[in-house]
């Protein structure tokens, strides 16, 4: 009964070996996917009763008393699986739309003309420091496509963007963790009353600054000498000039459109994807329009879509159904359980383990376990409980490249490589988390 368990740890394998294998991660993670649900379609009730995890199907015939197993599986578990998945990748899609269209009107030059330096250690900082401001308003994932597209402005050797883009993500997934729309486990954790903002960001702010500042640092005294800028671009399209009224427009709707999204979320309590997708819209609508006389569809966002990375939407994919399939035959309830045991009530070894164990499973159903396990009337809103479980799962998505949207995005955007990363950020990614960890802890007993 641990077969899926055992495919989804081959599948990680030969997701992390992708390079001296030549086997292409996007097909491996939709393999996964697809062999996680046929597994659980074949292997039938006896996996739930092997994880225990039989609540959801006792309810399903309830409502459908002649509904089968394999109706419940196709129709129940997995349509609510993929609403969730679809939130993502629509979200995502739209993301990076957005910064793409920016890009292609050459917007980004509004912030790298400001970047004078020529140091790659006081870029490094700067883009750092940027990158976790911005993710405390946006998100981490949007946050780090931005960034990344950014980055590219300003360096031309791919290999000395991978260090950067590293630091980055680690930034994004820090200030994601303290800011309540920040990342999809704060959102369910602060819309499921569990946090309140000002609690969240009093109580994170220090430890997520202490464990960005460790890689960072450590990054920064190995980073000597000056970068070079990439040549102008020749292509056909930015040889074409661009008025600059057109740029500061294109650029100030296409950032305002994704600051516009918290807001739209919080005014109508809609998924994200739906105001991110509203912002494509506006941002489609208005440059068209601009450019009806202009560039002969050149610059349409139609065109644009054709530039979108489909390879690491298709990565997102396979992933999160794999991960799916797992939590909803009830493995991942099962190891939630086990956790409890080990641990009892302690809740810091608790979660310093949920976080570790977030860097290889989604962050996301670990949350929503800890959340059906634990009712409120247990641990209250801001109990030091979810404010540190927001930290951990956060902060532990930077443990591997794979781990977070905002890592994924990075890794499918630069080519970065799974070993690369592991071998020059894990370590002091690791160090980073405990150090912020133990600030936590002591803040908790001492101060708060």
């Amino acid at each position: 009964m641990l077969l899926p368990v055992i495919i989804f740890i081959v599948a990680y394998a030969f997701i992390a070996l992708e390079t001296p294998l030549m086997v292409d991660k996007s097909a491996t993670a939709l393999l996964l996917g697809v062999a996680i649900w046929v597994f659980y379609v074949f292997g039938g009730e006896n996996i739930l009763t092997y994880t225990g995890f039989v609540e959801n199907y006792e309810f399903y015939q309830t409502i459908h008393p002649d509904g089968n197993f394999l109706d419940f599986v196709s129709h129940f578990e997995l349509v609510q699986h993929i609403g969730r998945i679809a939130e993502i990748l629509f979200f995502l899609m739209g993301a990076m739309t957005i910064v793409e269209t920016i890009d292609h009107h050459n917007g980004f030059s509004i912030i790298t003309e400001r970047i004078t330096t020529h140091s790659k250690r006081r870029l490094l900082w700067t883009l750092t420091l940027l990158t976790f401001i911005l993710s405390t308003v946006l998100d981490n994932l949007t946050t780090t496509i931005v960034m990344c597209a950014i980055l590219r402005k300003l360096m031309s050797v791919r290999r000395e963007r991978w260090l950067f883009a590293g630091i980055i993500v680690i930034a994004a997934n820090a200030g994601g963790a303290l800011s309540p729309i920040g990342d999809v486990t704060t959102i369910m954790l602060w819309m499921g009353g569990q946090v309140t903002a000002d609690n969240l960001i009093l109580k994170t702010f220090i430890p997520c600054v202490v464990s960005l500042l460790v890689p960072l640092t450590v990054v920064s005294c190995r980073m000597k000498g000056e970068f070079e800028r990439p040549p102008a671009n020749h292509t056909a399209e930015s040889l074409r000039p661009i008025p600059p009224i057109v740029k500061y427009s294109v650029f100030i709707l296409g950032i305002g459109g994704l600051l516009f999204v918290p807001v739209f979320k919080s005014i109508t309590n809609l998924p994200p994807f739906i105001g991110m997708l509203c912002s494509l819209a506006v941002l489609w609508l208005i440059t068209a329009r601009i450019h009806y006389r202009y560039s002969g569809g050149s610059f349409s966002v139609s065109t644009i879509l054709e530039k979108i990375d489909s390879s690491s939407i298709l990565f997102f994919l396979g992933v999160l159904l794999g991960m799916a399939g797992l939590q909803s035959m009830g493995y991942l309830g099962m190891f939630a359980k086990g956790l409890t045991h080990v641990f009892a009530d302690n809740i810091y070894s608790m979660n310093i383990c949920i976080g570790i164990i977030s860097s290889v499973i989604d962050n996301v159903p670990l949350v929503a376990g800890a959340i059906g396990m634990f009712p409120l009337s247990e641990y209250a809103t801001d109990h030091s409980f979810w404010l540190f479980l927001s930290y951990c799962v956060g902060f532990g998505g930077n443990l591997l490249i794979i781990s977070s949207a905002a890592g994924v995005a990075a890794m499918g955007i630069e080519k970065i490589e799974f070993i690369w990363y592991l071998k020059r950020f894990t370590p002091w990614a690791l160090l980073g988390f405990f150090a912020g960890a133990g600030t936590f802890i002591l803040l908790d007993v001492f101060v708060f």
